[in-house]
């Protein structure tokens, strides 16, 4: 695949994260304004499993299983040949598939399936975010000890 330097594509594994986190409903949304869905040939699922999930104390600690997490994943080839994964937390069944499609058009057409589908889903993952940083911030309380001057 040869791309442009003029206007260097976001890799794709950012864009694979954003659709991994986007909402199902922004997905299908932006999903469904697409107008040349590909014929694609299912390779794998979609399925459903389990992960496990990893972590560590402190944040730099030794790392120690957290526990199991369901997660869907969907592999799959368009006509013209390339191959397209998706994988997403739960049992979303059709948001692995149409993110195994959709990557495997970022790999055809890398400019499109930015400005179409990852930009417009990157803007509605920041606005949920900001909207739940404002929502937290309307609760916060700032403690504060006053002194009485008895002089």
């Amino acid at each position: 695949m040869h791309i442009a330097s003029d206007h260097p594509a976001p890799d794709r594994k950012r864009a694979l994260d954003v659709l991994a986190a986007a909402p199902a409903r922004e997905l299908a949304a932006v999903w469904d304004a697409w107008s040349d869905k590909p014929a694609t040939t299912r390779l794998r699922g979609p399925e459903v499993g389990l992960v496990m999930v990893r972590g560590r104390a402190g944040g730099g600690g030794a790392p120690f299983n957290l526990g199991e997490a369901t997660v869907s994943r969907a592999s799959l080839r368009l006509a013209s040949g390339e191959t397209g994964h998706g994988y997403c937390l739960g049992r979303d069944l059709a948001k692995a598939e149409v993110i195994a499609t959709i990557d495997a058009l970022y790999q055809r057409d890398p400019k499109a399936v930015e400005a179409e589908i990852i930009a417009p889903l990157r803007k509605a993952i920041a606005a949920a975010d900001q909207k739940r940083r404002d929502e937290a911030a309307a609760t916060r309380v700032d403690f504060f000890t006053m002194v009485r001057g008895d002089n």
